[in-house]
């Protein structure tokens, strides 16, 4: 099942490796490398111009973290209403 993240931006829920809180991943050195390391490869999608909250994690033919300015929890409440969507097909 596809679900739209902002902008112009639809993932497959099967995709979705993980919501991260920005805050807290980045307090660590293992956080601020990771997301440094997908910048410099060009896998960091901006999803809206306000400070970003937290990201979305995706694997697929390429791995991409998606930033938004929306909660972690209010992600992950679009994304696991849906995937309790998907289990009653």
């Amino acid at each position: 099942m596809y679900r739209h993240l902002g902008q112009d931006y639809v993932i497959n829920t099967r995709d979705v490796v993980g919501i991260f809180d920005l805050e807290t991943t980045t307090v660590s050195k293992r956080g601020q490398e990771f997301l440094n390391r997908t910048q410099k490869e060009g896998a960091v999608v901006t999803l809206s111009d306000d400070i970003p909250k937290s990201y979305v994690l995706t694997t697929g033919m390429v791995d991409t973290v998606y930033l938004s300015s929306l909660s972690p929890a209010a992600l992950e409440r679009r994304i696991g209403r849906l995937t309790a969507e998907e289990s009653k097909i």
